[in-house]
């Protein structure tokens, strides 16, 4: 019986200490569901809430009309582009930095985080003033002869993807380089002294030991995409419009909140979809490897 009585007593202490750490978190979730979820709940209310009652109307909208499914189609084929932009350009420049010296790393890293030092808006200007038609590309193309008149590099898809690229790049890199930076170098010399060279050993090695930290980077670039609405408004010049800029529209200009709610709604929804569909791919893979 005392034997018995010991083992409920110390399963009841552990359940007091659990419920004690349990308690820990729970200013932290409050308040990330005052600020995330509640705002969220009340978009999704409202974009079901007409005159009249609820309806289907906002989403029947955004489905049968074709403008808003262009915005949607390309918004996210300029996420994608980024995205894709992003890891060939940082995972170069991640695997570079590296395999230097932790000085010439860590001066490189700041480098890299150069664009967070600066407002967004202050960057989109600078491109601004590279790219457009007086700007100091073509002023430069123009003076060595390579072109006869300006190129149209601002106000257009080319110059919003070069904008956003810019911005959301540090965010693949970060990542990237502590993935690379956390791999042990003697897998690397072990694929070497088993004859592999070293493109090979790269891509047989290095590039599937770092796929977490890739796909934690791309996602990072691919959801901060989604949302830009700044530099695709003054680089794309109003001809690149994404899903923020028609939000803004609806909530502002036309003061339709259930417009605005519905379609950032939908484009949270696909969202996380995507966001499932890597996760449920990436489970797969560790399971078939397991």
């Amino acid at each position: 019986m005392a034997a018995g009585t010991n083992i409920a007593l110390l399963e009841a202490s552990e359940r007091a200490e659990r419920r004690r750490f349990l308690a820990l978190p729970m200013p932290a979730l409050l308040l990330t569901a005052v600020i995330c979820i509640v705002p969220v709940g009340i978009l999704f209310w409202v974009s079901f809430v007409g005159p009249e009652g609820f309806t289907l109307e906002n989403y029947t909208r955004i489905l049968e009309n074709p403008g808003y499914l262009k915005i949607l189609r390309t918004t996210f084929s300029i996420s994608i582009t980024i995205t894709i932009l992003a890891i060939l350009l940082g995972f170069p420049l991640a695997y570079y930095i590296s395999t230097l010296p932790d000085r010439a790393a860590a001066i490189c890293l700041g480098l890299v985080l150069v664009p967070f030092w600066t407002s967004l808006l202050v960057r989109t200007y600078a491109w601004l003033v590279l790219l457009q038609r007086q700007g100091l590309i073509n002023d430069f193309f123009l003076w060595l002869g390579v072109i006869d008149e300006p190129m149209r590099l601002a106000y257009n898809r080319f110059g919003t993807t070069i904008g956003m690229l810019h911005i959301v790049l540090p965010f693949f890199v970060l990542p990237m380089f502590a993935a690379i930076k956390s791999l042990d170098r003697d897998w690397l010399r072990a694929a070497a002294n088993l004859g592999a060279s070293p493109v090979r050993a790269f891509w047989t090695v290095l590039v599937p030991l770092t796929i977490p930290g890739l796909v934690a980077g791309a996602l990072l670039v691919f959801v901060y995409s989604l949302g830009f609405y700044v530099t695709p408004e003054i680089l794309g010049g109003g001809r690149v419009t994404m899903v923020a800029m028609k939000v803004q529209q609806n909530a502002t200009i036309y003061a339709d909140w259930g417009a605005a709610s519905s379609l950032a709604l939908i484009l949270l929804i696909i969202t996380l979809a995507i966001f499932f569909g890597i996760e449920r791919v990436l489970r797969r893979q560790r399971g078939g490897g397991n």
